[in-house]
């Protein structure tokens, strides 16, 4: 084609970051994205496959191709109306999903170089569509049917999009005082600035959406007293698995050892790091405990805030860590210590109560479990400690178990997730569908946005909505342009 270029560049055009040095005393963006000129040469790489193995690769089938060839064209609102014809969130999944396991892993480019840079070109299309105020402004013809969608993570935003664009009127209950979920309480603003989780909230409501806040679902008001008090048709949870997991090692009752949920949570959702009325004392030392990206949020957070050493401890090694390749470059760039195949055994505290060291255990990898990875185990009288001032566990989660205590019916499976047929997302409940980290557990964002819209898809089923043209192909909705009310 006369518009690509003789020879294809090997390798993903960089992107612009902030200096490391200067990124670690605040919380401005650490990748600060292409500019027009950088993505016209990295979208030139792509060698816009006919059949392209990078669309199965994504969690929400997304036409990759068809908008890498509207990027590489100039058409950017034709390639952003691709992107938003299956992902609801594309500035928001350009930056936090994790491309090079799913979509870029495929990429055919790969092969013999660096695949193409798919989440740095979906994050300036969606960039460039938030910033040219190219969100839908709609208003469907109102259906009659009511749906209540239980917390506002990226399952519930992916859920009440599809449903307002099918007419129906669906109302948001979000137990904090923030929209978002994960989106605002996890991802530190250095990840994920606000004002693009905010504006994506503001296309909700051009949509008609409501958004009620401060609603503990379980509390105010029961599942089947959305059903039969409030008069709602169907029902979807998106809840998330947000109670957090710990070791039951000695000391974890110490002043100073949280969860890197209430960390992350005191400092994106209540500005601690602004020095607000949520102040955090850390303290000169803090460990993290775990090596995913949740863990290296907080590794981070706390170095912005102020702690003079940050350590993260992993009981396995680098190349067996959860966290996306970025994120550990990003962290040792910033100064941040890791300590390898070390266990944690023992927290000791002081005459007060308060946390001073962590006892540890030197690990050895082993035969691979059933994660695939090798299986640690410790080195005879290897015992050591590190000081420590605040000890923050980054371990994972378990379900939210708010609303399945306040719903005996609901039915959920040995880890308190709740269980759902695939196909519908719908849960022993008739009308009660369910989707993202309640159902699955920990995940990502772009799983979770696939699981909502299969739900939305499943909600109009069941309410008898649902039309031929509006089934989108792989998973979910993919509507044509809904008729404007009168």
């Amino acid at each position: 084609m006369e518009r690509r270029s003789k020879t294809i560049l090997r390798q993903k055009v960089a992107m612009p970051e902030a200096p490391a040095l200067e990124r670690r005393n605040g919380f401005q963006e650490v990748s600060l994205g292409y500019t027009p000129e950088l993505a016209k040469v990295e979208a030139d790489r792509c060698l816009l496959c006919k059949k392209p193995l990078c669309v199965p690769g994504c969690p929400v089938a997304i036409d990759i191709p068809g908008f890498i060839r509207q990027l590489s064209d100039g058409n950017l609102p034709a390639a952003y109306e691709i992107l938003k014809r299956s992902n609801p969130l594309p500035a928001v999944c350009g930056r936090v999903c994790p491309q090079e396991t799913q979509c870029e892993v495929k990429c055919v480019m790969g092969r013999k170089g660096e695949p193409v840079a798919i989440g740095r070109l979906e994050r300036f299309v969606g960039d460039w569509g938030v910033a040219h105020g190219a969100a839908e402004e709609v208003e469907a013809r109102l259906t009659g049917k009511k749906v209540a969608i239980v917390g506002s993570g990226p399952a519930g935003i992916a859920c009440a999009q599809d449903l307002a664009r099918a007419g129906v009127a669906v109302t948001i209950y979000e137990a904090l005082h923030e929209v978002g979920g994960v989106l605002v309480y996890g991802i530190p603003p250095f990840r994920l600035p606000r004002k693009i989780v905010n504006q994506e909230i503001e296309g909700l409501k051009r949509l008609g959406v409501r958004i009620e806040r401060n609603k503990v679902i379980g509390k105010i008001f029961t599942i089947e007293q959305l059903l039969h008090t409030k008069g709602f048709d169907a029902v979807f949870i998106g809840t998330g698995a947000g109670l957090p997991k710990f070791m039951g090692i000695p000391g974890e009752h110490l002043n100073g050892v949280m969860s890197a949920n209430e960390f992350l949570t005191r400092v994106n959702l209540m500005h601690g790091y602004e020095k607000a009325d949520t102040p955090i004392g850390m303290g000169d030392s803090v460990i993290v405990i775990g090596a995913g990206n949740t863990a290296l949020d907080a590794a981070r957070t706390a170095l912005r805030m102020g702690a003079k050493e940050v350590t993260i401890v992993y009981r396995r090694t680098e190349k067996e860590s959860p966290a996306r390749l970025e994120e550990l470059r990003h962290a040792t760039e910033e100064g941040i210590q890791f300590c390898w195949l070390t266990q944690p055994v023992r927290l000791h505290g002081d005459v007060n109560g308060s946390v001073v060291a962590m006892e540890c255990l030197r690990m050895e990898l082993g035969e691979p479990d059933l994660s695939g990875r090798r299986s640690p185990r410790p080195v005879t009288g290897s015992e050591f400690r590190i000081q420590a001032d605040t000890v923050i566990y980054a371990l994972g989660t378990v379900a939210n178990p708010i609303i399945a205590r306040s719903t005996p019916c609901l039915k959920v499976n040995q880890q308190g997730y709740l269980e759902i047929d695939p196909q519908t997302q719908m849960t022993s409940i008739p009308g009660v569908f369910a989707g993202g980290d309640i159902v699955t557990g920990s995940a990502t964002v772009i799983l979770a946005l696939g699981a909502g819209r299969r739900a939305a898809q499943g909600i109009l089923q069941y309410l008898g909505l649902s039309r031929e043209e509006e089934r989108g192909e792989g998973h979910g909705l993919t509507m044509p342009a809904v008729s404007r009310a009168g």
